[in-house]
This record gives C-alpha cells, structure tokens and sequence, in this order.
C-alpha cells in the first residue's frame, strides 16, 4: 500500500523521522504552498517566500535523489489551500491508505493532521537533542524549571566543550564577558547575502501578488535557500564574525542592524542546518584557537541550552500556553509596531529594521519592543501574534515560550524568574540609540522624559503586590520608596498621561 510521506516547509531535512521511515520504491512524498499556513498569522512577505523557496528546492533535490514528489504550489488550481485537505486530495490521486508525518512544532497543526479523516501517524521530531520524555524526566519534581541547569545536562550529554566530565575553562557560563556596550566601530560586513535566482524570483513575484497587505518589505531578499547556501552563511559567520559574537552579543546601533550576529536560526529553524553541526563547527573553532570561550560557549548555549529549553516548555506546558496571561494586560498592540510614527528613536529603529528584513537580534526583540510591551501593560496575546507574524525564525514552538515566558512574563514565571523590564538607562548603555532619541533618557519626569523612564516605575507599582517580595527585586522597591513622595506622584501621572496618549492614538 502507497503511503504518503508529509514534509512541512520546516522539515527541509534528509534526517526527518518521516523521511527516514519511507520506502522510496513505493511512498510519495507530499509538499504543499498553502493559504492557511501563510496566512493563519499575517506572515512577512520575506518569511513566506523563505520558506516556499527553500520548499521548491528542497523538493527538487528529493526528485533528484529519485523520491516521488507531489510538490502544490500556491498557485495551483486545485490546491485546497490546507495540509489536511492537501492530503486528502493526493491520497485521492494516489490511492494511499497512511500518511506519515513528523510532529508539527505547533499544537495548531498537530491537531489538524490528528483531526484528518486519514490514517496519520505522527512521528516524533528528533532533530533535536532533548525528546519530549527526556525534557518532562527533567522538569519532573523540579520547583523552577531554570534553563541553566538543564542547559548543563545538555552539555554533558553532547559533550560538547567538556573535557575529563567538566566544563572548558571550569565554568559552564561565560555569559559574564558577553555585556559590553556597543563598540565604535563593527568590522564585520554581516551575514552572507544571496541573490535571489530564478525559482526564488518566482516566488517573490507570487508572494508580492498574493499577500500584499502583509506588513514587512519583500525587497532586498537575499537569504540562502538551500542547504549548500546555509552551509556557506555558516562558514562565513564561524570564520568571521564568531571571535567577536561573545563581546558585543547585547549591543545595539542604529546604523548596524546585525553587529556580530549570525542569522542562522532562520536555517537551523527550516531545517537546512543541524543543530549538532553548527555548535560543532563552532567548537572547532575554539579548539583551534580562532574564538574565543566566551564567545563560542555563548553561541552554543543559544542553540543547545536556549532553544532546547524552550521547545520543552512548549510542549510541556501544552496547547493553552499562548493564552497566559499572568498580569492580565489588556491594553491593544500600538500602531507604532506596525512602523507608525514614533518619536521613540530605540522603538522606531527596532521596528524598521523588522519590517525591513524581517529580523532584529534577541536583544532588540527583548528589551526594545518586548520591554515596551511589558511596560506598557499590552495583551502579552497580541504581542505573541506580532511576534509570529513578524520574524522569519518565528515558529510557534520557539517563539510563543520567548515572548509570552521571557518576554511578557504571562506564564508567571515558568521561564523567568523576574520580568525583564528596565528604564533607558539600559538601552542607553547597550546601544547609541539615545544619542539620536527626540527624549531624553537622563530625563526622569516631564515631556522631555524617555518614555521607559516613567513606564518602568509605573509597571513596578501597578504589580507591588506580586513582585516586591521577588528577592531579584527588592531593591528596585527600596529604591522608589527612597525617592520624594512629590517625585514618584509626577512619575506616576506622567505615565498615566502617556499611557492615555497611547491609547489615544497619538504619537508617543
């Protein structure tokens, strides 16, 4: 009996379970562009026509390689415009009695391929280095479900820079040498840059017609879309750009948008690179003495310790996560994220840059918008959707336990131990942004004020209850009480006029 085998636009992999479970004399592989994928979220253009290019091509090397493909684009007449009814068309065709299918990294689609009138027999994803069962054992019994701990077990298990059963250099964690502030000067020309060829062009051309309401620019494409391109981006980010990672992974400048960033997870997230390979490759490096620790166990640490980590509280904390919501904000996402007029220099250029290229480094999308967000009291729903929508590397599994954990904090504390919320002092120090801001952020009260100076304050006391007895933030409280009775009243009105201002639709 034929059987269909179903590869997802994030399952560009040779080593999917599911592909390595058919039997290439007798099953059809199964690929499909389709509406409901691209448009269940307002993707970005860019974020769409990566992943249907990268399809088209990855379909054609399985032709290549002697596989049955049935690949629908988006345009095809009868593209029923789901996966589910995709696979009930080509089981039609075919007369296939099975399909067999990786898990979805999104509850979403798992429940519709379980919820398909076909026999569909889910496969678990073991791209990566923890499994679900492996992630509950750990999270078992455990009162704070840190990620440095199992970050740690995942070095043991990799054996990634350990020697003799300890960590290289005697310290799990260099994160301390990877904070300075912004350098004058980057000497590295970012990512490696792709020019779009024919079958990418193609593509662009049906995405421009097909979702041009979507928010962000499709102009200026220029990511790889093969495994032999990711690889090259790989190499040219290890043996240029990695020595430097460590140092300056935090900072922030307006005319540099990716510093010492490497802009793999869009790679790593499809499926055209490994997880193993990249930290290997980067472990070479410093074995070889060409990066340093500091930079090389950050980097590693993002891949093994952090995106692990959150795949686990993904799937852990089950289908109703993305509707957390801990501190009951409520306020609607700004129009300002959808690249209207601010004066707020760090929020304008965060979200340009987004629309732009449909990427902004972890700090950006941390302590700019995200920050923002959590100050200003906006439904942490929202903010999880914009997110989905705007990043190329957005996938749900990976994005949703980032904003609505790290971010927004609307978990209650699964993932942090404390809000990550800061006044502009911090943006100040991590970046030139307020060298060119119409606030000023040595300005506490007033017009003048940087709007993160009030709204920090104003967070704090608008949830005194839940976090004065956080012991991460009881000097942030011993602070305000400190200050002058008239102060903290002009804080708090000052916050409360901006944040009438915002709802208002007006210019902030």
């Amino acid at each position: 009996m034929v059987k269909l085998i179903l590869i997802l636009g994030d399952q560009l992999s040779l080593d999917v379970a599911a592909l390595r479970a058919a039997d290439k004399a007798t099953d059809v592989i199964v690929m499909a562009e389709v509406f409901s994928e691209a448009t269940y979220v307002r993707h970005h253009p860019k974020k769409i026509a990566f992943i249907f290019a990268a399809m088209r091509k990855f379909a054609q090397s399985l032709r290549g390689a002697g596989w049955q493909v049935l690949y629908s684009q988006l345009d095809d007449t009868q593209n029923g415009g789901s996966v589910p009814a995709e696979l009930l068309r080509r089981a039609e065709e075919t007369g296939a009695g099975e399909v067999i299918a990786t898990r979805p990294g999104e509850w979403r689609l798992i429940d519709a391929l379980e919820q398909a009138p076909l026999k569909v027999t889910l496969l678990e994803d073991d791209r990566f280095l923890a499994t679900h069962g492996e992630f509950e054992a750990w999270a078992e019994g455990r009162k704070a479900l840190r990620m440095e701990y199992f970050y740690r077990d995942m070095r043991r298990k990799t054996g990634l820079l350990m020697e003799g059963g300890k960590p290289v250099g005697d310290k799990w964690n260099f994160d301390h040498d990877n904070r300075k502030a912004a350098p004058d000067q980057i000497n590295y020309s970012g990512p490696l840059s792709f020019e779009p060829d024919d079958t990418t062009r193609d593509v662009m051309d049906l995405v421009a017609a097909s979702f041009p309401d979507h928010f962000g620019a499709l102009d200026g494409f220029n990511f790889a879309t093969t495994r032999e391109e990711a690889l090259r981006a790989m190499a040219h980010f290890i043996t240029h750009a990695l020595p430097r990672f460590g140092d300056f992974q935090d900072a922030m400048l307006s005319e540099n948008k990716f510093l010492y960033h490497a802009v793999l997870s869009p790679y790593l997230n499809a499926g055209l690179l490994g997880p193993l390979e990249i930290c290997e490759a980067a472990e070479q490096a410093y074995r070889d003495g060409h990066a340093p620790i500091n930079a090389v166990e950050g980097f590693i640490r993002q891949i093994i310790g952090w995106r692990e980590y959150v795949r686990g509280i993904y799937f852990l904390e089950g289908p109703n996560y993305t509707g957390r919501n801990a501190l009951e904000h409520k306020r609607d996402l700004p129009a300002l994220y959808w690249g209207s007029e601010t004066k707020m220099h760090c929020m304008s250029k965060a979200v340009a840059q987004t629309r732009d290229e449909a990427y902004a480094h972890h700090i950006q999308r941390l302590m700019i918008t995200g920050n923002f967000a959590l100050l200003a009291g906006i439904d942490p729903v929202q903010v999880h959707e914009w997110y989905l929508e705007v990043y190329i590397d957005a996938f749900e599994w990976v994005e949703a336990p980032n904003t609505i954990g790290m971010s927004q904090f609307a978990d209650g504390g699964i993932i942090a131990s404390k809000p990550y919320v800061s006044s502009g002092a911090y943006i100040n120090r991590m970046s030139n942004y307020c060298k060119s801001c119409h606030y000023s952020v040595k300005d506490k009260t007033g017009e003048a004020a940087c709007p993160f100076n009030v709204l920090y304050w104003d967070f704090l006391m608008r949830h005194k209850e839940r976090f004065s007895g956080n012991p991460r933030m009881g000097n942030m409280y011993r602070t305000w009480e400190r200050m002058d009775e008239g102060h903290r009243d002009t804080v708090l009105s000052d916050a409360s006029a901006l944040l009438q201002r915002l709802d208002a639709g007006e210019v902030i």
